[in-house]
């Protein structure tokens, strides 16, 4: 009985819901008309007389003061709202109405909907370590001597930030450098090379341990930094794979004599992958693509655990421009994995590979007209998770933003990472015949269906508010930053700035011109007033006389 009771009550609130939802406009209207029949119980037209006489009493400094007072109010409401904005990136009005107000009227929770609607099954733990911002290195980074600094001598602008080549810094004393470097006395130099700011300081550095020995990352040093042309780069990494392979062999054999031993052989291998990834990247850039594939392939046969290096980016690169996407999507199958760090390559190859298969044929009107079909909602679908994921991308795609040099760091998510992914892919989008013409279409549609506020997220964890900050420290200072979100401004804060801004003009007029604000006051109440007053008059013509009469007897 209690069950059926609970029920009732629950179908009577979603009926209540519903009407107000949709047909406030008859109760509005129902309102309105009762309230003129029973006007003359309730003493209107009386109450109305005396509110008149007391307004036509009133002085203009009580307007005055009044439009101050409103003024004043609407002052504070808008320094509050801005505060909070400022403090937690929304308008507190907003929020009340979506938290409280919205819920009675029938509105839907996000926050359940978003945790539901995660498909990449992230756990907590792993959403609260990867919403801090993790600054990568570019899988398809230019060379610094042959590509970078040609740039600088055309340009004249730097195209690395300082905080970006720090970082690279970091990486080579991380990667080719190790505790025992000191008993080997060409190693001991470019121990101090790597840490070493001015670039010719570097260079000659390599120079110097080259002269003592044949030093593997001494020659990755001249290949990055002093040879001006891919081709010096790749002769100069192919001595370097000679020397670096001799090293790797020899602390195989003795890396489990101590952890010495241990730690060199660890720096051989890093010395070793990175000399092969970039002979195979050497390839890449000369137009040996094939070549390139088999020595990525091999690369990561050989050391299938270095993830770290994300040398799958670079096969996948290759194997578009190669026009292999049978091949493609065997690697996206393997890693666009859910346990899997995710990035723009992954995701918008996804989308690409499924935009190919309809995008030729693909029309906005048609499309409008009878629907989308299943693939067509797969490649939507697809595009969709693309720009969540990084939605800084479809504008360097569609060119409506100017590319630059990509940076050697990257920040996932970021305009950095999608300048990195542009750069080399917009190629492979503009080979696929309409695969732009449908992600111009439809990705701006993406940003509809995450949920407000736009920081929670849809399909991924939330979106880290701090990429701004450190895009700018990783992109040079003529470029324009892209930012997402972008805090605009709420609809309360415009609306408070424009109420205390228009009370505090009647003010100030009202003030100065009392008389003719006057008049202008009840001209504005009479013209506002005129449309109700001919419905009146009209509703009374049209009723019968005695019908109006008992009505209001009622």
């Amino acid at each position: 009985m209690a069950e059926a009771g609970t029920g009732f009550l629950e179908q009577l609130k979603s009926c209540i819901v519903w009407s107000w939802t949709y047909l406030w406009t008859v109760w509005f209207f129902i309102v309105l008309f009762l309230v003129y029949i029973l006007r003359v119980p309730l003493k209107i037209n009386d109450n109305l007389s005396t509110v008149s006489m007391f307004l036509n009493t009133l002085t203009p400094k009580f307007y005055v003061a009044l439009t101050g007072t409103s003024s004043l109010i609407s002052g504070l409401i808008l320094i509050f709202e801005w505060w909070y904005f400022r403090k937690y990136g929304t308008s507190f009005i907003e929020q009340v109405s979506v938290s409280h107000l919205r819920p009675l009227l029938g509105g839907v929770d996000n926050n359940s909907s978003n945790s539901s609607n995660s498909s990449n099954g992230d756990s907590d733990s792993n959403r609260q370590s990867v919403s801090e911002c993790k600054v990568w290195r570019n899988p398809l980074n230019l060379f610094r001597g042959a590509e970078y600094n040609r740039y600088t001598w055309v340009t004249g602008r730097e195209p690395l930030t300082y905080y970006d080549m720090n970082l690279s810094a970091q990486d080579h004393q991380t990667f080719f450098t190790c505790d025992s470097d000191h008993l080997r006395p060409a190693d001991a130099i470019m121990q101090k090379a790597w840490r070493e700011r001015n670039p010719q300081a570097r260079i000659s550095a390599a120079h110097e341990a080259l002269e003592i020995n044949e030093c593997a990352t001494a020659y990755i040093l001249l290949a990055e930094e002093e040879a001006t042309t891919i081709a010096e780069a790749e002769k100069l990494f192919k001595q370097a794979l000679k020397a670096g392979d001799g090293c790797y062999r020899r602390s195989q054999q003795l890396q489990h004599h101590g952890s010495q031993y241990e730690a060199q052989h660890r720096r051989d291998t890093n010395v070793l992958v990175y000399i092969k990834r970039r002979l195979a990247m050497c390839a890449r850039r000369l137009g040996r693509t094939r070549e390139a594939v088999k020595m990525m392939r091999d690369l990561m046969k050989e050391f299938p655990l270095l993830s770290m290096f994300n040398i799958h980016e670079n096969l996948l690169e290759a194997l578009l421009e190669l026009q292999a996407y049978a091949d493609v999507q065997a690697v996206l199958a393997k890693y666009d994995d859910i346990s899997l760090p995710k990035s723009a390559t992954i995701c918008y190859t996804a989308a690409l590979l499924k935009a190919r298969a309809v995008s030729d044929k693909f029309s906005p009107e048609a499309a409008s007209r009878r629907g989308l079909s299943t693939a067509e909602m797969n490649a939507v679908e697809a595009i969709h998770r693309a720009v969540e994921f990084n939605p800084h991308v479809p504008k360097y795609l569609l060119e409506m933003k100017s590319l630059i040099l990509p940076p050697e760091h990257i920040l996932k998510r970021g305009d950095s990472e999608a300048i990195a992914y542009a750069f080399f892919h917009l190629a492979h989008w503009k080979r696929v015949e309409g695969a732009l013409n449908l992600l111009h279409c439809t990705w701006e549609g993406t940003f509809r269906m995450i949920p407000y506020p736009l920081e929670k997220g849809h399909l991924f964890y939330p979106y880290p508010i701090c990429t701004e900050t450190a895009d700018r420290e990783l992109l040079p200072s003529f470029h324009e930053v892209s930012v997402y979100p972008k805090k605009e401004l709420p609809f309360f804060i415009l609306f408070t700035a424009g109420l205390c801004s228009f009370t505090a003009m009647l003010a100030l007029l009202t003030h100065q011109f009392p008389e003719l604000m006057g008049v202008f006051a009840k001209a504005f109440l009479s013209t506002l007033f005129a449309p109700l007053n001919f419905v009146m008059e009209k509703v009374e013509s049209i009723l019968p006389s005695s019908l109006w009469h008992q009505l209001t007897r009622i």
